[in-house]
């Protein structure tokens, strides 16, 4: 189970008052085995601490000796109150606070309130900004991958592959700043399409790129997949079985290196992931050493969805002609004064979202990201409520490890890639 930071007492905290250390400790009951009770096992904090890749966490440890009895995260440290804070902005504006959640996942968490938007408007999206989401969100998702490879490898002793997937991410916040002005939060999938089309010369760096990345994938796994330290680290440790993680509600590579054949831009595509072919890798153990390859394939796949989208790129407008949602392009403003107020009336404003509600949902690097749109027919929305698999995974992270060394645990979380923001919100 998962809990907030307020529901749990500091079990570990040397209190000279006997009583009061009592009362702390029956407040765990049910969460720790009895024998933390008689003192045969150990109460320890682990954090919290922040190692700048997976955010703010503590974990509640029970240990016998040094095997994990039971294991309770304990979150909240990030907590920012980002879905409230969109519920009182208009539409668009809080599109902003989207980047915010997880923060490796930026252009992903645009994309799937877009969506929303969208399907509440009937908003139509051009075909050529439908191909550029895709080619952006898969660009998200190497750009997370490389930054969960190299900080887990990072968190089991390695620094080589680190720096090399730092030095790979360069290019692909490049491509971004290219394209949306910043190197992370740029906002740049909005409401009916995109902000604009791609830049002059984008198209020939993104080819480079996509040419000059294969050899260093090949490179990672040169440097790992056969590694005899990294595979004791990794093989036969934190272990989820299909059915348990299914019944949890995993999802993402962590589900799939469980044998669980689930991604929902097959089963449910959008944004035409239907037109592109690819595979969906999959394990068999669900340990830790398949989470990796999975995600090293996933990599692989998403190269090739990229140069498809690339080929296949239509020409035309990059967002929807309705004005009643979609500002005016900014070549009108200088020759027409109706142009002008209506980009002030929508900016200023808002545009109202037709009553009703709607559950959209897209495959972010770390499994399903789901957003609950609810409006009331104002400029503003009623509720809006994220699904984040970051929060749904690390439920989860008592049941898998427990019985493993706790030398081992900080392997099994960076194998299931959380990202705190993702978690609280």
């Amino acid at each position: 189970m998962t809990v907030s930071r307020y529901d749990l007492v500091h079990a570990s905290q040397v209190d000279t008052d006997q009583g009061a250390a009592a009362l702390e400790l029956e407040q765990l009951r049910g969460h720790v085995s009895e024998q933390a009770f008689t003192g045969e096992t150990m109460l320890l904090n682990m954090g919290p601490q922040h190692p700048s890749t997976h955010g703010v966490l503590r974990l509640l440890l029970e240990l016998d000796g040094e095997t994990i009895v039971s294991c309770i995260p304990d979150i909240g440290f990030l907590h920012t109150g980002i879905e409230k804070n969109m519920e009182a902005k208009t539409y668009e504006k809080a599109l902003v606070m989207t980047d915010r959640i997880d923060y490796l996942n930026n252009l992903g968490n645009n994309l799937v309130y877009c969506m929303a938007i969208e399907k509440l408007c009937e908003l139509d999206v051009p075909e050529r900004a439908l191909y550029i989401r895709v080619i952006i969100a898969e660009l998200q998702r190497l750009n997370s991958h490389l930054v969960w490879l190299g900080t887990h490898v990072l968190d089991l002793g390695a620094t080589s592959v680190f720096l090399y997937c730092m030095r790979e991410r360069e290019h692909i916040l490049d491509l971004f700043e290219t394209v949306s002005g910043q190197r992370m939060m740029g906002t740049y999938i909005r409401p009916g399409g995109i902000w604009r089309d791609f830049p002059d010369g984008f198209e020939r760096e993104l080819r480079n790129f996509l040419d000059y990345f294969p050899s260093k994938l090949d490179d990672y796994e040169r440097l790992l997949s056969e590694n005899p330290i990294w595979k004791d680290r990794t093989q036969g440790i934190g272990i989820i079985p299909a059915e348990d993680a299914v019944r949890w509600g995993i999802t993402g590579p962590s589900l799939r290196a469980s044998g669980v054949n689930f991604d929902i831009r097959k089963a449910m595509p959008y944004s035409g992931y239907d037109r592109f072919e690819f595979e969906v890798p999959t394990g068999t153990k669900g340990d830790v050493y398949e989470r990796y390859q999975v995600r090293m394939r996933e990599m692989r796949e998403s190269l090739s969805i990229i140069h498809q989208a690339l080929d296949a790129l239509p020409g035309g407008p990059v967002r929807s002609d309705n004005r009643k949602f979609v500002p005016p392009p900014r070549s009108e403003l200088g020759t027409s004064m109706e142009a002008v107020i209506h980009h002030f009336k929508l900016w200023t404003e808002g545009f109202k979202v037709p009553a009703g509600e709607v559950y959209v949902r897209v495959e972010s690097p770390r499994g399903e990201l789901g957003v609950m749109l609810v409006s009331d027919g104002s400029a503003k929305p009623y509720r809006v409520h994220f699904r984040a698999p970051s929060f749904v995974n690390m439920q989860a992270l008592g049941a898998f490890t427990k019985g493993y060394m706790v030398a081992d645990l900080v392997g099994i979380i960076g194998s299931i890639d959380i990202v705190l923001g993702d978690c609280d919100r």
